[in-house]
């Protein structure tokens, strides 16, 4: 018995109807896998981006007021703009602009949470601190620089016994301010609550001379730790946190100490010696790039400088030099500034 003709075109018309949802249903299911494929890589691009950029140098500034040698600053950094992050701290409302600076690198980079710094006083350890917690929003910074404005170590007297059991007197350490992180110790120091509290309390200057006198003296200033907390917290911090290991004792930068020989009265003192401009020569910058080995009194012994296990020369930056000094540098075609 023959099926009629209708029955047959219903039969063909539903199963062009399933092949056609067939059809359609796979081609959702591939647009669906192709736009997500697309979001994915969107999302993750930014990523990809942030790990192909080279990590940056941030250049921390401690300044009073204006930075007096911005002009030579500027010529260092010409060119290396995606090398570096600039970070500023200068006194509570001092704004770095056109007025304040020549150079664009500077303007409007100071921090907005600065503090009032004082030398030989735990201030100027917190405005390291502020400045290391503001480099460390940028995941690209991975070497924290402390450079400054113009702001003989000592045997014993600057260990206080009161900061015993906190700090023992085997972390104590001495060393320069101007030392250069890594992320990982830059982290130590901005997420430290033990070390620097203590350093507020009992590392502090020894009371000036009268006539510098800007607080009362002790009825027996014998007793006084002269203790210069920038000089010491850092390097006992990560004693203290069993770091020592990871670090290379020496400072990156040159000061001139040696000052056994000048006859001039002013050039003594505290600080390390301002090179003026007739003390700028050729002959003077190359001897300080030069220097490839330090001696260290106090522990009579001599370290030569190396990088990566070979010779290199001691130094990359020095200080103190006074404005015509810096004038006279840029004038000087035989140094190289990077």
């Amino acid at each position: 018995m023959k099926r009629p003709k209708s029955q047959f075109k219903w039969k063909r018309k539903l199963f062009a109807l399933v092949l056609m949802c067939l059809c359609f249903g796979t081609l959702v299911l591939l647009m669906h896998t192709h736009f997500s494929r697309v979001m994915t890589l969107a999302s993750i691009r930014p990523q990809m981006m942030t790990s192909i950029q080279r990590p940056k140098i941030a250049f921390l500034f401690i300044a009073r007021n204006r930075l007096p040698l911005d002009m030579l600053w500027d010529v260092f950094f010409q060119g290396g703009e995606s090398k570096f992050s600039i970070y500023v701290h200068s006194r509570p409302g001092f704004l770095f602009n056109k007025v304040t600076t020549r150079s664009e690198f500077f303007r409007n980079r100071q921090v907005n949470d600065s503090i009032q710094v004082d030398w030989g006083e735990a201030t100027m350890i917190e405005a390291e601190r502020i400045l290391l917690r503001h480099a460390l929003e940028d995941p690209l910074n991975q070497r924290f620089a402390f450079v400054s404005d113009s702001f003989a170590d000592t045997k014993d007297g600057r260990y206080n016994p009161k900061m015993h059991p906190i700090i023992p007197v085997q972390n104590w350490r001495k060393g320069s301010q101007w030392v250069v992180l890594t992320r990982k110790h830059a982290e130590v120091v901005v997420k430290d609550n033990t070390v620097f509290p203590m350093f507020q309390l009992y590392c502090k200057r020894k009371s000036l001379p009268e006539f510098w006198r800007d607080r009362p003296v002790p009825a027996d200033n014998s007793k006084e730790h002269n203790c210069i907390p920038d000089e010491h917290y850092v390097q006992t911090l990560l004693a203290q946190e069993g770091l020592e290991g990871e670090i290379t004792r020496r400072s990156l930068t040159h000061s001139s100490w040696d000052l056994s020989s000048t006859i001039d009265r002013e050039r003594r003192g505290w600080h390390p010696m301002a090179y003026k401009y007739s003390d700028v020569t050729p002959m003077l910058i190359k001897s300080i790039k030069d220097v490839d080995n330090i001696y260290y009194e106090t522990e009579y012994r001599r370290e030569w400088c190396s990088s990566k296990g070979k010779p290199s020369p001691c130094f990359l930056f020095a200080r103190k030099f006074t404005r015509p000094a810096a004038l006279r540098l840029l004038n000087t075609s035989t140094l190289e500034l990077r």
